[in-house]
């Protein structure tokens, strides 16, 4: 099979773009078999893209494929479908569990490659009368088990299982795979417990020695250093960095993922509030949200600034909001002008007068099936009784259709949000559209405190600016404090007046905005005692 000196993978110029948003610029790389690639980059650099387009994924089909070509061992090929990607030898572990609850593990690591006994019947009646050869199947189980160098119990069914050992499971599943040569590892350590990830590298190196080339994805920047040959970071769909992985160091790597080489990007005009009164202080807050480690934030948020929140994923800065907002269960003390907010109740933030756009816009942000006119007042007419009018004293509530048509207008023009009408669907909207129409729900509310999560992701270049100028923007004419959430310290630096760095769950420490990128990158990776 093809050219036995060529690499086992080559990815040239691979180009793609989803609705004349390139995600991908002219992309090349090479991996020989049984050699481990660390894939690193903020979210949204391309790399889930890139792993999709190799892995054969329908999406990419649906959004027009790509340009460029996929090689391997020197032969040309192109994946339609996962199927065809697995039988050229590539298996793949997603981010989310593809695992049927109710079964074993031996029963999920052979789905549809069950042994089966022929019997009589079936040489006349067909393949449906063969019965399942457990003992077998239980054997196959074991070897990929064993191959995978961690122990899990393969007669357990997935329900019973903890986290990280469905993890496991997924990994034994594609090493039971015979013709197996590339696997890909998007963020597979994110749900494991350090003892486990341990022993997840330890499976990767036995994959390589066996001569299974391993693609691993993780924002664990330590854990790429311990595992990986060479080690490649994207950004902003380039590939910036393609080094020997003996040869580069976690402050690198950082200053590849989110350094754009241009210091001049921090804010110019960073205000300083240490005079002013704290708004808003948090202490010992935890929150127990899925993929994050909020322990034991302490923080003071001074009335009027724009406070930045940073880190490296999974550390605990999504969960900060969240769980004072009530949204995840939370525990710890978080006072807002003097007076105790009650926890793990929304409708009290409401009241208070907080307000919080989520990072996840299609579950939490917005009524999808309604209009864009409905989902910019319901909250502040559920809340604060706007856009109604009141007869008879307010016994009688009718819902003002002129005010609510020229409120949503209103942010319409000013947020330059593409749409056919204020009357539109949420759900017609792109992405980046979605995201302007939850800001203006929120400052439809008049907030004196407004927490924006992930305000950009995934939204182009230009919608970017106008979301954080509009952030900016209600937070001088109103004097409202904001928290801004957010992946990426270019963002944050460009917006915020100061910026708090979360890692391991804690607040790492706290730089004014116009800090550089390396003294916040060296907060990113410290860890916190």
């Amino acid at each position: 099979m093809g050219n036995e000196n060529a690499p086992l993978l080559e990815m040239k110029n691979i180009k793609k773009d989803f609705f004349g948003n390139q995600v991908l610029s002219d992309i090349n790389l090479t991996l020989q078999a049984g050699q481990v690639l660390g894939l690193c980059g903020e979210n949204g650099a391309g790399k889930s893209t890139l792993m999709k387009i190799l892995f054969g994924m329908d999406v990419i089909r649906e959004t027009g494929g790509y340009e460029g070509d996929i090689l391997i061992n020197g032969e040309k090929a192109t994946f339609n479908t996962p199927f065809e990607a697995l039988e050229a030898g590539i298996g793949m572990v997603h981010q989310e569990f593809s695992l049927i609850p109710g079964f074993t593990a031996t029963e999920n690591i052979l789905l549809n490659r069950e042994s089966q006994n022929r019997r009589l019947l079936s040489e006349i009646f067909g393949e449906r009368l063969n019965t399942l050869d457990f003992a077998d199947m239980k054997e196959k189980a074991e070897k990929a088990i064993d191959k995978m160098g961690f122990h899990i119990d393969a007669d357990m069914p997935i329900n019973r299982m903890p986290v990280g050992h469905k993890q496991f499971t997924e990994i034994a599943r594609e090493l039971s795979k015979e013709q197996l040569k590339l696997l890909i590892l998007d963020e597979p350590t994110a749900v494991l417990t350090e003892k486990e990830a341990e022993a997840l590298l330890q499976s990767i190196r036995t994959m390589a020695e066996k001569g299974i080339a391993v693609v691993f994805i993780t924002h664990r920047l330590h854990e790429i250093l311990a595992v990986c040959d060479k080690v490649i970071v994207m950004r902003d769909g380039y590939v910036v960095s393609d080094v020997p992985a003996s040869e580069t160091d976690v402050a690198q790597i950082t200053r590849n993922m989110v350094g754009r080489s241009v210091e001049s990007s921090a804010r110019a005009e960073v205000r300083d509030f240490s005079g002013a009164k704290d708004i808003m202080s948090i202490r010992k807050l935890w929150v127990d949200m899925s993929g994050e480690t909020v322990r034991n934030v302490n923080l003071d948020i001074k009335e009027g600034e724009i406070l930045g929140i940073g880190g490296l994923a999974g550390q605990g800065k999504l969960g900060i909001p969240n769980g004072i907002m009530g949204l995840c269960e939370a525990g710890g003390e978080v006072t807002f002008e003097g007076e105790k907010i009650e926890l793990n109740n929304p409708r009290k933030c409401l009241d208070a007068n907080l307000a919080f756009v989520s990072e996840d816009r299609r579950e939490v942000g917005l009524l999808l099936d309604e209009s864009l006119e409905w989902n910019v007042a319901f909250p502040a007419m559920q809340i604060q009784d706007k856009f109604l009018k009141k007869y008879l004293g307010g016994l009688i509530k009718w819902r003002d259709d002129k005010a609510i048509h020229e409120v949503t207008q209103k942010y319409i023009d000013e947020f330059m949000v593409k749409c056919t009408s204020s009357k539109q669907k949420a759900k017609e909207l792109s992405g980046g559209n979605q995201q302007k129409i939850c800001l203006a729900k929120a400052f439809a509310l008049n907030p004196k405190f407004l927490f924006v999560s992930e305000p950009t992701r995934g939204i182009d270049v230009g919608a970017k600016s106008l979301v954080l100028n509009a952030i900016k923007k209600y937070n001088q004419e109103k004097g409202a404090t904001v928290v801004v959430i957010s992946s990426e310290l270019e963002e944050l630096r460009q917006t915020c007046d100061r910026i708090a760095i979360i890692s391991g769950g804690k607040v790492a420490g706290i730089l004014p905005a116009t800090a550089s990128s390396e003294e916040f990158g060296m907060l990113m990776v410290s860890q916190v005692k």
